[in-house]
């Protein structure tokens, strides 16, 4: 067993997830996934900029 997610592996997840949701569904999935995605980033970058500019402040005072 060389990796937990082969190539098969995920070909059977995309079934399952297919016949589960259906197709119809599908775009609206991926569509939150994103967003979903999308709104983590901003936030990890908008905690790293609040850090970044307190380093900066304490470095003047």
């Amino acid at each position: 067993m060389e990796g937990l997610l082969q190539p098969t592996h995920l070909f059977f997840i995309l079934l399952i997830v297919l016949i589960i949701f259906g197709p119809g569904k599908l775009p609206d999935l991926g569509r939150g996934l994103g967003k979903g995605i999308r709104e983590f980033k901003d936030a990890v970058k908008g905690g790293i900029d609040k850090a970044t500019d307190k380093a900066e402040e304490e470095k003047k005072a």
